[in-house]
């Protein structure tokens, strides 16, 4: 890519997260071209459709999460590594509200844009769940998939004006379920 290019995805990036962040994944792909700058038709080229553009920013905070994962599979505890990235992903989903819709139907979707960065969040998800099971401080009969779905759910009650308030309350009680000590 040119140069140039680059500096312009980059920008739309900057600003795609300001305007998401703002109003949401439902946000005008057109505001945010008109806050880049630029016109649509540039927008579009670099992201064609609404899911490549969250998957371009969700893509970083999954890469992140998923190193994160590692770092806590090696110097935490099974439970305390096992609750802290769920935080840790809660709190990146929350901040793309309106997204966890999307990102639980591409799981699904192989073609979607956002399938393989979901996939592979939940997999290091599935990893420190996997490892707090084998210690026994885990509940066993839940899965990866159950963890992401968790994670959606906590997040769209962020999301919630009138739960909003009790999300970070609620989550402290979904992470309590999950272990077993």
């Amino acid at each position: 890519m040119r140069v140039d290019a680059q500096k312009n995805r980059d920008h739309l990036l900057v600003v795609a997260r300001t305007v998401i962040t703002e109003h949401g994944a439902e946000a005008s792909l057109r505001d945010i071209a008109r806050k880049a700058g630029v016109g649509l038709a540039t927008l579009l080229r670099h992201f064609p459709t609404r899911e490549a553009l969250l998957d371009a920013l969700l893509r970083s905070s999954f890469d992140e999460l998923t190193v994160r994962a590692g770092e806590l599979e090696t110097s935490s505890a099974p439970e305390d590594a096992l609750v802290s990235w769920l935080r840790d992903c809660v709190a990146v989903a929350r901040e793309y509200r309106g997204a966890t819709e999307l990102m639980a139907a591409a799981l699904e979707d192989s073609e979607s844009a956002l399938h393989v960065s979901c996939v592979t969040m939940r997999a290091a998800g599935t990893g420190l769940l996997d490892r707090a099971q084998a210690a026994g401080t885990a509940r066993v009969d839940i899965d990866g998939t159950d963890l992401f779905a968790l994670v959606a759910a906590l997040a769209w009650m962020g999301d919630q004006p009138s739960f909003a308030p009790r999300a970070d309350h609620l989550l402290d009680v979904v992470a309590s379920a999950i272990l077993t000590s």
